[in-house]
């Protein structure tokens, strides 16, 4: 507990929110409703009131160094556990690695949190702001999904509900023509994350190999048999991709003898994989086949002339993922 890791995901999330309304654009129209500007709106990270202050310290409209309005800025507020979302904390699940095909990740499930935003929209117009409002409100009913790369090492990505939460409205302006005012429209939200732990590697947690002994007797010194089961886990799917051979004619649920194209890459009492069905050849003349139908759990199916017939052996038993239902052949020693 408490070794050090940063998966940035406060961080993402943060940059995922403001990334929604850094593109939001206003019309400017004259008397006659022509459009005489297209201006974008500036969005910064920051607490409200210090645009505002800085407003209030330079107030003259004429000075070129004034903020321009309108403008938008945005802080996270607060963070919050979120109970509802809850899952089992001891519970984990892996991953592959996906820097390296052949090394898996595991990690704990996440813990929710609620993550809370405010997004201030600043004009000295009336009709600015409501362009703006306009612009945001209809995606969020009441929540818009946002997608964001929680955890880069096991590319962990999930759609985070952004919840708008309320909408207040303040005009504090008073004063003759010469002060500038000041729109304030708050918009408050909560994104539903979820942090993650250390990924660590599960490649090491694999069982190889087992092997259980069995005495006889009571008496643990003079044991009159001992018999050892020894299994050894193997792949219960292809992993290389590589196809043997193909069926040379379709074949029904009920067959159990059928021909390839070319059996030479076969060998009897090994397992193939079609189409996701597993299969165990018992035996092999010329090109026919005989196996067993639907090993380890799989469903028997219907396969058509040309399903790519894929060999199951040594190669793929190297590439097993944690996770993968071991089949067990046991042996008496």
């Amino acid at each position: 507990m408490f070794e050090y890791f940063y998966n940035e995901i406060l961080r993402r999330t943060i940059i995922s929110f403001g990334t929604l309304f850094n593109s939001i654009t206003i019309k400017q129209t004259n008397s006659s409703d022509d459009v005489v500007s297209v201006v974008r709106v500036p969005l910064a990270y920051g607490p409200t009131q210090k645009f505002l202050a800085r407003l209030e310290q330079s107030p003259d409209l004429n000075k070129s160094t004034a903020i321009t309005l309108p403008r938008m800025s945005f802080e996270f507020t607060g963070l919050t556990y979120d109970g509802t979302r809850k899952v089992s904390t001891t519970q984990q699940y892996t991953v592959k690695d996906p820097d390296d095909g052949s090394e898996s990740k595991k990690v704990y499930m996440p813990v929710p949190y609620n993550m809370q935003f405010e997004l201030s929209i600043m004009t000295k117009l009336n009709d600015d702001a409501l362009q703006i409002v306009e612009q945001i409100l209809p995606y969020f009913q009441p929540s818009y999904n946002l997608s964001v790369e929680l955890v880069e090492s096991i590319k962990e990505k999930r759609d985070i509900p952004v919840v708008l939460e309320n909408i207040t409205m303040q005009d504090d302006y008073e004063g003759d023509f010469t002060s500038r005012r000041v729109l304030l429209y708050t918009l408050r939200f909560t994104a539903k994350t979820y942090l993650f732990g250390p990924a660590t590697s599960g490649t090491k947690d694999i069982i190889k190999r087992a092997s259980i002994s069995y005495l006889t007797g009571t008496d643990i010194a003079n044991t009159t048999r001992e018999v050892t089961y020894t299994t050894t886990p193997r792949a219960t799917k292809n992993y290389t991709g590589d196809a043997t051979t193909t069926l040379a004619a379709d074949i029904t649920k009920t067959l159990k003898t059928f021909e390839v194209e070319d059996a030479s890459g076969l060998t009897a009492k090994s397992y193939v994989n079609i189409e996701g069905e597993q299969l165990f050849i018992k035996s092999i003349t010329d090109n026919k086949l005989t196996v067993l139908r639907g090993q380890d759990g799989t469903t028997v199916s219907e396969h058509l002339r040309g399903a790519p017939v894929h060999i199951i052996n040594a190669a793929d038993n190297a590439l097993i993922e944690e996770g993968d239902d071991f089949g067990f052949s046991g042996s008496i020693v």
